[in-house]
């Protein structure tokens, strides 16, 4: 997904649709003044359009799921109930899951959401309208975008709508494309007239995919696992041996009593 924010005008269409095409809340867009604060994606509203006043006038941000190409969500999933498809959305499992909501901690977008008000929770986040893809469908949101903000494709074609873009008009876009590298690139990127953080992106992120950081650490886990369990048992062998060879010294001294 594409996401050129200098096109966007703040008609929370794709609000409305993705709420409609997953069952949820479906907001007033007319009435309820959400633009007037920041907000945050919730288990009843998988994206939400925050606007942020610039001194290049007012930006309007799109925020979801960035289905990052390593998610940390997924690696951080002990069961695998959270996964990334073979088409790229990242998606959950309910029959899989244990609740242990580490999926929620690991996300440096803070995007998953438990469903903590039902008797039987679930993790609640955009999923890319996965089942309307594999209908040959685009997302929701795509369909409902009235000003072709939102674009739909492979990473690679989308790379080469973006920069051209800015190579283009370089003095209408910052020259980056978020998603492109952040946190090891996402299957979300924007484009934006102003820097990244003054419209609501973390900009900490690094390049490194978050998996990378816990890979030594999950490597040394059969090691803790295994290894030191062998070694408390070969102490203790080697402590009754010491033990054995002891009595045995004690047996043989003239005079003991056999």
């Amino acid at each position: 997904m594409l996401v050129d924010t200098t096109r966007c005008i703040g008609c929370r269409s794709c609000e409305v649709a993705c709420s409609v095409a997953n069952g949820n809340f479906v907001p007033d867009v007319k009435e309820d003044n959400a633009l007037e604060k920041v907000r945050d994606t919730t288990d009843k509203q998988f994206t939400v359009v925050n606007q942020f006043h610039t001194k290049k006038g007012d930006v309007f941000v799109k925020r979801q799921c960035m289905h990052c190409w390593q998610p940390a969500c997924v690696a951080a999933c002990l069961v695998n109930a959270m996964f990334k498809t073979k088409e790229g959305p990242v998606t959950w499992n309910g029959d899989k899951c244990m609740g242990c909501r580490f999926c929620m901690v690991s996300c440096p977008f803070d995007i998953p959401k438990a469903e903590y008000h039902s008797w039987n929770p679930r993790i609640m986040k955009c999923t890319m309208c996965y089942e309307r893809l594999q209908e040959g469908k685009k997302p929701a949101c795509v369909e409902a975008c009235p000003t072709d903000t939102l674009m739909f494709g492979s990473k690679r074609e989308l790379m080469e709508v973006a920069r051209h873009r800015v190579y283009s008009h370089p003095d209408k876009y910052v020259h980056q494309i978020y998603g492109e590298h952040e946190a090891g690139g996402t299957g979300w990127l924007y484009l934006s007239a102003v820097p990244f953080d003054q419209i609501g992106f973390r900009t900490d992120l690094g390049t490194t995919p978050y998996p990378e950081y816990t890979k030594q650490f999950l490597v040394s886990v059969p090691l803790v696992l295994f290894g030191v369990p062998a070694l408390l048992l070969g102490l203790s062998e080697l402590a009754d041996r010491k033990k054995e060879i002891h009595e045995y010294h004690e047996w043989t001294k003239p005079g003991a009593d056999k």
